[in-house]
Parts: C-alpha cells; structure tokens; sequence
C-alpha cells in the first residue's frame, strides 16, 4: 500500500509528460551557454567564391586613422584634395586673343579672389543693364535680372574718385588710343608725346587705357570720366596714383559685350 502511494505521483508525471515529449523539454538547450555555438549558429553567411578557403584568408591589418590632412591648404581651411585654383577662373583670365592683340594671362593667384569676376545676389532698384560702380569697396556691378549682377574688382585713380552721380555711357571703343588731358601733360612733360596735338598714344598692350574704353556722359557733356582696361592687373582693388575705373583686361572685354547701347551708369 505504502510503496503504491509512492509510485501514484511518479506514474502521473509520466503520463502527463508523455504527450509533451516531441517537444524535448526535459533536453536542455545548452546554445546560450556556449558561446563557440552561439556564434556558429548566429554568423552571418557570406558569399565564398569558388576555390577560395576562408580559413586561409587572412584580415587585412587596421589601419592608423589619420589626425591630419596636409592637401592643398589654402589660408582659409584644407580642401582635401580640391584644386587650389578655380578652373573656371583660369579660364576667364587666359591667354586671350582680342582683335590684332593677345591679352597675355593674368596670374590670378596674385589678385585677391573678390576682385574676380562673378556673378553674385544683388538687390537694387535699378533696371537691367545699368552699371553701378561702388567706390568704396572697389567693386563695378552689372545688373541682371532676378536679383542678381555680375560684379567685377575695379581699381581707382584720383579721377575715379572726383565724380560721382548717374550718367550715361555715351559711347564706347575696342582698344582705344590714348591722350592724357592738358593737366598731366603739365605735370609730366615725359607724355607730352601722347598729347592731343600729337595724336594720343597708338592701341596696345602697353596702353593706358587697355582693351575697351567707356565714356561717361552726363546730360549731354562728357564728364571726363572713364571705365577702362588696364594691363597693370596689380592696381586692381586699389587706389592708384592716376586713372579712372581700370578693369582687368579680360573683365573689360566681358563687360563690353555685355553693355548695350546708351546704358546708365550709377557712381556711389
């Protein structure tokens, strides 16, 4: 009776897990605590070409991480590997032939880079096509539509700086001659040969005036101002001893072509 009431409770264990045991519940799963057999059965599987023994592969070593860049640095920040210079601006400023003359290239590493040529926001009230010439920032704006202008660096001479207003470009010359007024003739009789009564100084290179020249009427009168290349590209940005607005050669001819006929000009 008493060894009865001992195997009753073995015997339902028994029979209440026997329906269970397809589920192997009295197994231990021992994946959890290995951990060879948790990243066996865990890895992800990569693709193994043909012939080629992953075991015998061996990892590429880690790399240092470098700290610093010494690519191409400029005065401002690191380009990592981006030209110094501006392709588009080594185009604008080479070699150009204009006319019976070659403008020579500009080294344009050596004009600051505001002072070049580009297309920037500009909000004004002016219309399209009107030239506005900032004297103190040294900057010549062209106006375009949408808010926008083409600016360009200018340099300025006493003359640049003794009229200022709205005016009209009245007229305009490729390579114009050149013939300094009465009063420079009087402080530096060594142009006297370039004067008026001697013809100016024949178109070149070497002319004062460069490539184009834009005179500046005001209610019908010449006003004796002027915009006009210049070969000294170094003057560019800069108040100069003599001249009016001098442009970069190169800058001259793209603002020529671009004026049409009569165009109003602002001086501030």
């Amino acid at each position: 009776m008493n060894f009865l009431r001992r195997v009753s409770p073995i015997a339902g264990l028994v029979i209440a897990v026997a329906p269970l045991s397809g589920c192997n519940i009295l197994i231990p799963d021992v994946a959890a605590d290995s951990p060879a057999r948790f990243v066996q059965e865990t890895s992800p599987v990569f693709y193994q070409p043909p012939g080629v023994d992953p075991r015998r592969v061996r990892p590429i070593p880690d790399q240092p991480v470098p700290q610093t860049r010494e690519l191409y640095k400029t005065q401002f920040h690191q380009t990592y590997g981006l030209p110094v210079s501006n392709p588009v601006h080594m185009a604008m400023y080479g070699e150009l032939r204009d006319e019976d003359f070659t403008l020579p290239a500009i080294p344009i590493s050596r004009v600051q880079p505001q002072f070049l040529r580009q297309e920037v926001d500009y909000q004004t009230t002016e219309r399209p096509g009107t030239v506005i010439v900032d004297t103190k920032a040294h900057f010549l704006y062209f106006v375009e539509a949408g808010g926008k202008a083409m600016r360009y660096g200018v340099g300025l001479g006493r003359e640049g700086y003794a009229w200022s207003g709205r005016g009209v470009i009245q007229w305009k010359q490729k390579w114009p001659r050149w013939t300094p007024p009465v009063e420079m003739v009087s402080r530096q009789p060594d142009v006297r040969a370039f004067s008026a009564e001697n013809g100016g100084m024949n178109p070149g290179l070497q002319n004062p005036l460069g490539a184009r020249a834009m005179y500046i009427f005001k209610d019908g009168q010449d006003t004796l101002y002027r915009i006009h290349g210049t070969p000294d590209w170094q003057s560019i940005g800069k108040a100069t001893s003599s001249g009016c607005v001098r442009m970069l050669n190169q800058d001259v001819v793209d603002l020529y072509d671009r004026l049409p006929a009569k165009a109003e000009i602002v001086v501030m």
